[in-house]
């Protein structure tokens, strides 16, 4: 493993992380499923793809502030939890107390994990692929997963060159990342379709990419009717889009 990267991917998220987990009163951190579902447009149809939970072994891959992992426990899932910061595994486990959900908790990197061979069903991430060095995530997810289970993951797409030129160059808010972070690309999921074969990419945000900056609803809205016309007719412009959700499958029963 990159030790450089790990390390410097946890002092970033540690930074981050620090404070949160203390500074939110019970109150604040109970929530609705659907202020973590309907937060972007992808949310919803990446727990879709995901199945029936209930009774399943679920690892939510690099959980964050924990959201997605009081959900996925609601679902019916036996959900272990992970961060790579130790401030985000804390505050999962207030927001677990906080929603009455039960969770196995762990501090780990993604692509080392200390979890047994075939041990779950399902895997979920949001955004965390992109962090980690696919090779090494790759093969771990292919072990820790059991045979015809299946991983989804949601992460910034880079294939729009317009889109990459505003990351690089354009100032705007949200824009603090790591020194190793980069949108995901089609090299990227050749990478971990030679460890799970059975992969596929959809797009998610083409023109209602501006609803990161603009707030207005109803323009918002407009575009992502136009999106969902655009995606049908010519599917080959998911390639263009702001995010992919990426389904990986092991094969088996």
């Amino acid at each position: 493993m990159n030790g450089d990267r790990v390390r410097r991917e946890r002092e970033f998220h540690e930074q981050r992380s620090a404070g949160r987990s203390g500074g939110l009163s019970e109150e604040e951190l109970r929530f609705e499923d659907a202020v973590y579902l309907d937060h972007e447009t992808w949310v919803r149809d990446t727990f879709a793809l995901l199945g029936d939970l209930r009774g399943k072994r679920v690892l939510d891959y690099g959980a964050g502030e924990g959201l997605s992992s009081v959900v996925l426990a609601r679902r019916g899932a036996r959900v272990v939890s992970f961060d790579i910061a130790s401030g985000n595994v804390r505050l999962t486990a207030r927001r677990a107390r906080a929603n009455g959900v039960p969770l196995h908790l762990a501090q780990m990197a993604g692509e080392a994990l200390a979890l047994r061979d075939g041990a779950f069903d399902a895997v979920y991430g949001n955004a965390v692929l992109h962090h980690v060095d696919l090779d090494r995530a790759g093969a771990e997810l292919r072990r820790v997963l059991r045979p015809g289970g299946v991983a989804v993951f949601s992460e910034p797409w880079g294939e729009n060159p317009v889109l990459e030129f505003v990351r690089r160059r354009v100032p705007y808010r949200g824009k603090d990342r790591t020194p190793d972070e980069r949108p995901l690309r089609l090299a990227d999921v050749a990478r971990l379709k030679a460890r799970m074969p059975l992969a596929e990419v959809r797009g998610y945000q083409l023109l209602s990419m501006v609803r990161r900056q603009v707030g207005w609803r109803p323009l918002v809205a407009f575009l992502e009717g136009v999106d969902a016309v655009l995606l049908r007719l010519f599917p080959g412009l998911w390639r263009w889009c702001r995010y992919a959700v990426i389904i990986l499958r092991k094969e088996g029963a």
